[in-house]
């Protein structure tokens, strides 16, 4: 049993090990250059990585790209709780909560409102507009699952999956310089950024290009959102009831709550403690950069923004509109103080 096992391990470290190999030596890349012309490590990662697309294909480096796109980024994120306290938590207040949720509920209803009047079924509508809400790729995944079976399901899902990905990809260049444009404070923009870009690696990277707090408070805010991923699932399965049909039930539903989000707050409170080392914290730090970078580079390397041509002008509109909206009540409840 020991042998078969450890013969798994070795067969799985042949299939991961190039695409990580790969991945690192992006990252190394961009950090290379982020030092010799002090700019930010996450972008320089994005545009290497996407210059290194073609590894991406079918081939020796795509399940480790894959891998190191996944696993290294979630394990990246949630030792960003060796960076972050509860009481920098406490510290941002009731209202990103209140925003959060805010923002979530009423896109997901004007994303479902959306769908129907440009003649698309309502649930479409609830998984672009939650995946959009919440946390991208990984909400469109999770309320997949929960939503009934259907004969177009599949390429809904799928389109739903790169265009959240190509969406959160462009935000995380332009959402900083609308920050600059606007003139807001670290705080403000770590809360935009946290809660409008879709995917976690990319908040990620935008936060942390601006500054150490920006990046921090994005993250944060990043997972107040994922939390909301359970009561839409919640509300997505009773949709599915009332409707008289049953979930997909093929393959394995994704958790409710990511793994990462709860070692995330595990390791913050842990953080808050006197308990932690000083060189278990400085340890955290950097293993979280490096893991983040190397994320970074295989997102950009999985990038695949040509694909989102052959779906159609509507679909992509109402994931534009979904976007903008986002973005657009967000920054208005930034701007009103809430």
């Amino acid at each position: 049993m020991t042998t078969l096992t450890f013969d798994g391990i070795q067969t799985r470290a042949r299939d991961i090990g190039p695409g990580l190999i790969a991945s690192v030596v992006v990252a190394a890349a961009a950090t290379f250059l982020s030092e010799h012309y002090h700019a930010p490590v996450m972008l320089f990662a994005l545009l290497l990585g996407m210059a290194m697309n073609f590894l991406s294909g079918e081939g020796a480096c795509k399940p480790g790209i894959d891998f190191t796109g996944r696993e290294v980024l979630r394990i990246g994120v949630a030792l960003l709780g060796t960076r972050i306290t509860l009481a920098q938590i406490a510290a941002l207040g009731w209202h990103p909560v209140a925003l959060v949720i805010v923002a979530v509920v009423l896109t997901i209803l004007l994303s479902m409102l959306a769908a129907r009047a440009m003649g698309f079924q309502i649930l479409f509508g609830l998984l672009t507009g939650g995946a959009t809400a919440i946390c991208g790729a990984s909400a469109a995944l999770a309320l997949a699952a929960a939503l009934p079976a259907h004969p177009n399901k599949e390429r809904a899902t799928l389109f739903t999956v790169i265009g959240v990905s190509a969406l959160s990809t462009l935000a995380m260049i332009a959402y900083p310089m609308v920050v600059h444009a606007l003139s807001l404070n670290d705080v403000q923009a770590g809360v935009f950024l946290g809660g409008t870009i879709h995917d976690v690696a990319q908040v990620i990277g935008a936060g942390y290009s601006i500054s150490r707090e920006a990046g921090d408070t994005a993250t944060v805010v990043k997972l107040l959102r994922i939390a909301m991923l359970l009561p839409v699932i919640v509300c997505a399965a009773m949709i599915t009831r009332a409707g008289g049909t049953k979930g997909s039930g093929s393959g394995q539903r994704p958790p409710l709550l990511p793994w990462f989000a709860v070692a995330f707050v595990v390791l913050a409170a842990f953080n808050s403690t006197a308990w932690m080392l000083p060189a278990a914290r400085s340890f955290g730090n950097g293993l979280s950069q490096w893991c983040l970078v190397t994320a970074i580079s295989a997102i950009g390397m999985k990038t695949q923004l040509k694909e989102l041509v052959t779906v159609g002008v509507k679909p992509i509109a109402l994931m534009i509109g979904e976007t903008v909206f986002l973005a657009a009540l967000v920054l208005t409840a930034i701007h009103l103080g809430v």
